[in-house]
């Protein structure tokens, strides 16, 4: 045992920092009566495998256990052990027998084993032990990961470090933003024309195939499923799984080693690293940015029965949310058996410095925070103005990144979509939930003749969502871009199998298809699962492929930021599972094996994202006012199948299901016309006159009724004169720019794909069943 000399100067950073003559090192335990630094090298003599020489940590100083120790180089393994009472029902779990991962780690090398060596409390084989019983003897040296000193310094970061991911963010608007949920392995595990040896791994997220992909698709920012080293939970360990997602953080500083080549995991943490960063600057330059799906809410080390990894050992009366009972028990709000304590500094700020870290080492461009709300708790519940919201979204590491806040948890008042302050955007379950019900779980109660919803839900997130959007401070000041618009994500159904299944099959998982949501809003057109070419049911297909074509359409054409999910824009299907959490296996993993009506498909998202990027009217930064502009035209309004402006009492109509939203930005109008009727339906083309507009709402049915006051009239683009000098407007002319009925051949391009049809304003044009179009003037 070396003793270590006090730490000179200002209080150390916490974490391990190499300096000119070795380390600088600071660990939080506030609670322990001694930390110690174990410096590891391999030994096959030695009992564990390992030689370790322990340092001594001067302090606590303010709860700080710090050190200068000379002579430790880059590269070198370490651990913590930390001394202390062994008190479980005071929440103290000082176990010295138990290697801890530093938190502060910035790489990790090894692999969590699960044994019981893993746990602090003594468990026998099958992991089943007294968490409050006796503490464990066993050292676990040999069973845990070990932190890695990296030298992050300028100018000493080593040849490799060849690029700055940080100086060439595209920093694109929130307008024109366009997002895609992507899992680092799943995305490209099974792409044909990626090298196999870089096929699953960071690298391949920058090479030109999958950027390409990215930009033919119209992305704009990548957001990664969890890259925070990560380990599986034990349960899934014993029945042959593991934690695919990623959601069971250990390090929120490392990059998960697993997802790098196999070269760069032989090179070590520092060549890891690298490949992330050096596949983040690839996506800068096409103009992709790159956001990360953080998890600060919980840890991998479970409940009191869980094991003893890193925080537990450090201070788990700091670092985990406590019942306040004797004896201890961990409160829960996340699900996952424990939760950070959002209402302790110390935990703040180690979810600021990991968001600094990841934003100017790697050069991220902003962050998804995993259920955020935990993230906000204070004493008494959910808190809008928490000390971590008010410091992400002003801290100047973080300013201009993009913030999505998951806004929701599992604990009393979970549920806050709306109520985040700026500048964050959140994920709209509303929208999830009324664009699904619309298209899906509607027509399948109308074809056994129950009831629909009425359209007002819809129109409302078609508009942004300004009933929950709408009420920031100053009103209205955050805009349509606050809603992450989404239909499917990473959990849950994919957007082929909402088509093709109604009811959830999540048998893989092994847990009796007990997990997974049943609020699925799916619709299997008749029959579930797949249908075969030659299956008698195969008059269904075409209505399954208009209803993601309807979806998608629905999703890319709305106010607010889209979200696309990885994939479906292929129609990757995973049979009906809608918690794949624990597949990594090709139920999971992106298909590039195109079918034609595949390719047809994926023709048809970039068209509509094409639309989208092309029209200003569909990519609006402000909520509607339905008042007219200076050109005398309406920035929304919406219309009946007969062209006449929807009235109160016409939002509150239950059997209407077809709507017309007319949108305009300037010299841009585009019209939206939709038929969520089993029938076909003519509608008479919108055609609103300028001068004649009262107001008519913020944006969306459900705030004062949309639309509302508005008179009938025609807006033109020239103007007629009748034979006794009268000036009348000119119908407007409307152009199709598409139709959801549409079948597009594979090799269309985006001009063929537009046809050729115009039609004037106040004509009637037939709308088959269950179809969308888009004209615009």
């Amino acid at each position: 045992m070396t003793l270590a000399a006090p730490h000179p100067g200002p209080p150390p950073r916490l974490g391990v920092h190499a300096t000119d003559d070795g380390v600088e090192v600071g660990v939080l335990a506030p609670h322990a009566e001694a930390v110690d630094l174990c410096l590891l090298d391999p030994d096959p003599a030695a009992p564990t495998g390992w030689a370790e020489r322990r340092v001594r940590l001067d302090g606590p100083d303010l709860g700080v256990f710090s050190a200068r120790v000379p002579g430790v180089r880059p590269g070198q393994r370490y651990g913590l052990r930390a001394h202390g009472p062994w008190d479980p029902g005071a929440g103290l779990r000082y176990n010295p027998a138990k290697l801890l991962v530093d938190p502060y780690a910035r790489g990790l090398v090894g692999e969590v084993d699960h044994g019981p060596a893993t746990y602090g409390h003594v468990v026998d084989d099958a992991l089943r032990g007294d968490p409050a019983g006796a503490a464990d003897p066993r050292d676990s040296v040999a069973h845990v990961p070990h932190g890695v000193v990296l030298d992050r310094r300028p100018g000493r970061r080593g040849a490799g470090d060849a690029v700055d991911p940080a100086a060439n963010r595209p920093c694109t608007p929130w307008t024109d933003t366009v997002v895609y949920e992507a899992h680092v392995r799943g995305l490209t595990v099974r792409h044909p024309d990626l090298p196999p040896h870089l096929r699953g791994t960071y690298a391949a997220l920058g090479h030109p195939v999958v950027v390409e992909h990215l930009r033919a698709l119209g992305v704009t920012a990548l957001e990664l499923l969890p890259v925070h080293a990560f380990s599986s939970e034990p349960h899934l360990v014993q029945r042959g799984l593991t934690n695919y997602w990623g959601y069971s953080t250990l390090g929120f500083f490392a990059p998960h080693a697993p997802y790098a080549t196999a070269a760069a995991r032989a090179a070590g943490p520092a060549a890891v690293l690298e490949e992330l960063r050096t596949a983040v600057h690839a996506l800068h330059e096409a103009g992709i940015e790159v956001l990360l799906d953080v998890v600060y809410n919980h840890t991998c080390e479970g409940g009191l029965p869980g094991q003893h990894l890193s925080w537990r050992g450090l201070d788990s009366a700091v670092y985990y949310q406590h019942d306040g009972a004797h004896p201890a028990a961990l409160a829960d709000v996340t699900g996952t058996g424990n939760t950070l304590d959002f209402r302790r500094p110390e935990v703040v700020r180690l979810a600021l410095d990991s968001l600094r870290y990841w934003a100017q080492e790697v050069g991220v461009d902003g962050f998804r925070f995993d259920l955020a709300v935990t993230l906000a708790r204070g004493h008494t519940g959910f808190d809008p103005d928490h000390p971590f919201l008010v410091a992400a979204g002003t801290d100047p590491a973080l300013h201009g990144l993009k913030l999505i806040a998951e806004p929701w948890d599992v604990g009393p008042g979970g549920w806050r979509t709306g109520q985040f302050p700026m500048p964050f955007a959140e994920w709209n379950d509303r929208f999830r939930n009324s664009v699904r019900s619309f298209w899906l779980a509607d027509p399948a109660r109308a074809a056994h003749g129950l009831p629909e919803h009425r359209v007002r839900d819809l129109a409302t997130r078609l508009a942004g969502s300004v009933d929950l959007f709408g009420r920031s401070d100053p009103p209205l000041a955050r805009g349509p871009r606050a809603s992450i618009n989404y239909v499917t994500a990473h959990d849950g159904f994919t957007l082929a199998d909402l088509v093709a299944y109604e009811h959830k099959h999540n048998e893989a998982n092994g847990e009796q298809n007990r997990d997974g949501t049943d609020d699925n809003r799916s619709w299997n057109h008749g029959v579930e699962g797949h249908v075969a070419a030659d299956s008698v049911a195969a008059d269904i297909v075409p209505l399954r492929r208009r209803s993601i074509r309807n979806v998608l359409a629905t999703l890319l054409l709305s106010a607010g930021t889209p979200m696309i999910t990885a994939g479906d824009e292929l129609g990757r299907t995973q049979h009906g599972n809608n918690n794949a959490y624990c597949q990594d296996s090709p139920l999971s993993w992106v298909s590039w094996d195109l079918a034609p009506w595949r390719r047809d498909l994926l023709a048809t998202a970039r068209h509509l994202t094409a639309l989208r990027r092309t029209h200003p009217a569909l990519r609006s930064a402000r909520f509607f006012t339905g008042r007219a502009g200076p050109d005398g035209r309406p920035d929304l309004a919406w219309f009946d199948p007969a062209g006449a402006l929807f009235t109160h009492e016409r939002w509150h109509d239950a059997d209407l299901r077809t709507l017309q939203m007319l949108r305009v930005a300037g010299d841009d109008a585009v019209l939206l016309v939709i038929n969520g009727s089993l029938d076909p339906v003519d509608v008479v083309l919108a055609d609103p006159a300028p001068g004649g507009v009262e107001h008519g709402g913020a944006g969306g049915a459900a705030d004062r009724g949309a639309g509302d006051g508005w008179t009938a009239g025609g807006w033109a683009g020239g103007e007629a004169t009748t034979g006794d000098g009268v000036t009348t407007p000119e119908p407007a002319t409307w152009r199709l720019a598409w139709d959801s009925t549409w079948e597009h051949p594979a090799d269309a391009d985006a001009a063929a794909l537009t046809g050729s049809h115009h039609q004037e304003a106040g004509t009637r044009a037939a709308l088959e069943p269950l179809s969308l179009r888009v004209y615009v003037a």
